[in-house]
């Protein structure tokens, strides 16, 4: 945006000491601390009622904590324009997964969410299927204006060998050493426990392959899937580098065979797009909400989030030959270049606030 001739600043409720508070590269106001639970910030909105005539536009991120109501106690009190992403927040499958939770947020979307998103000037999602699926959410929602704008993420850097070398330092796998890449949240959400079992179905047919499975565990689930990979005896075939960030990450991507993510819900995807910035065919599940472009493109394999669809999408895309696995990796860099740049969704998001 900055590049499109825009000043951009962001508030948060982080507190002031946060790293990625000090390390970011924008004028950034930390308004926190913020409480554990919902995340009020006390400096939230007074700060915001005192600056937003300063402002000539506001973009609002996540729903379902104090970013959201907080900004809209201090946005109705203004003409300033704004729109809201709920990054996925209303997708069913999390009605699904925690209904106990779920009878809370319909009470929270009745009095309070719900004219959170009324008042924006749109509401913002990344695909039709993430647009899709918010109208089945949540009863007596109110009416909100909403649009679909393109979304991705910046392009990979250059390839090199630094980037082969600090994967090759994180996970101890000698460079010729072939293997499938899950990168992502270390979570149930994630299909991570469906994708070792598909992963122990195919092992026997290519002894060579092993599973990266690289990300943060934010749930304390990885003993549990651990014991899962001793149980179904591929653990010696999994390697567990933890989160990857840098040129361990882009080595990461550059070096698999695929990309996989047998998702269970996934509003966009991000670490897809960016598997498709470096040519790495994606292998993924209908749930990914991006599944139609890469099944279009030929970009690499779907299936439904089950582990025997999980397991034979694994072998389709295993059993092609070098050449074709390469097609699939060069339509995925194509595909990203027309559709997930993150330039692209920069000018629709100025475009949704003028």
């Amino acid at each position: 945006m900055r590049r499109l001739g825009h000043q951009v600043e962001v508030a948060t409720l982080d507190a002031p000491q946060s790293p990625w508070v000090t390390e970011f590269p924008f004028p950034v106001h930390a308004l926190g601390p913020r409480m554990r639970v919902y995340g009020y910030a006390k400096r939230f909105t007074p700060w915001l009622i005192n600056n937003l005539s300063t402002y000539d536009a506001a973009i609002v991120h996540g729903i379902w904590n104090y970013t959201s109501f907080g900004a809209w106690r201090a946005l109705r009190k203004f003409s300033t324009p704004y729109c809201i992403f709920t990054h996925g927040s209303l997708d069913p499958w999390h009605r699904k997964a925690y209904p106990i939770k779920d009878f809370f947020k319909q009470l929270y979307w009745t009095f309070f969410e719900g004219s959170v998103l009324r008042d924006a000037r749109y509401v913002l999602f990344t695909t039709q299927e993430e647009r899709r699926l918010a109208r089945l959410s949540y009863r007596g929602r109110q009416s909100y204006r909403d649009r679909v704008i393109a979304y991705g993420t910046a392009d990979a850097p250059p390839a090199s060998s630094a980037q082969q070398a600090a994967f090759i330092e994180a996970t101890g796998l000698n460079p010729d050493q072939p293997y499938l890449l899950f990168l992502s949240r270390i979570h149930p959400k994630k299909g991570v426990d469906l994708l070792i079992r598909a992963f122990a179905g195919i092992h026997s047919n290519w002894p060579d392959h092993r599973l990266v499975i690289a990300g943060p565990d934010q749930t304390n689930w990885r003993p549990a899937l651990e014991a899962l990979s001793t149980e179904l005896g591929v653990a010696e075939k999994i390697v567990w580098p933890g989160m990857l960030k840098g040129d361990a990450k882009w080595g990461a991507y550059r070096n698999a065979a695929a990309f996989v993510l047998p998702s269970h819900g996934e509003n966009f995807g991000i670490v897809v797009a960016e598997a498709l910035a470096c040519a790495t065919p994606v292998l993924i599940s209908d749930k990914v909400n991006i599944w139609q472009d890469v099944k279009a493109a030929d970009a690499g394999r779907v299936a439904a989030n089950t582990t025997e669809a999980t397991e034979i999408m694994l072998r389709s895309f295993l059993a092609l030959s070098d050449d074709e696995q390469k097609a699939c990796g060069v339509a995925g860099r194509q595909l990203f270049l027309q559709k997930f740049d993150i330039e692209n969704s920069a000018k629709d998001i100025v475009d949704a606030l003028s």
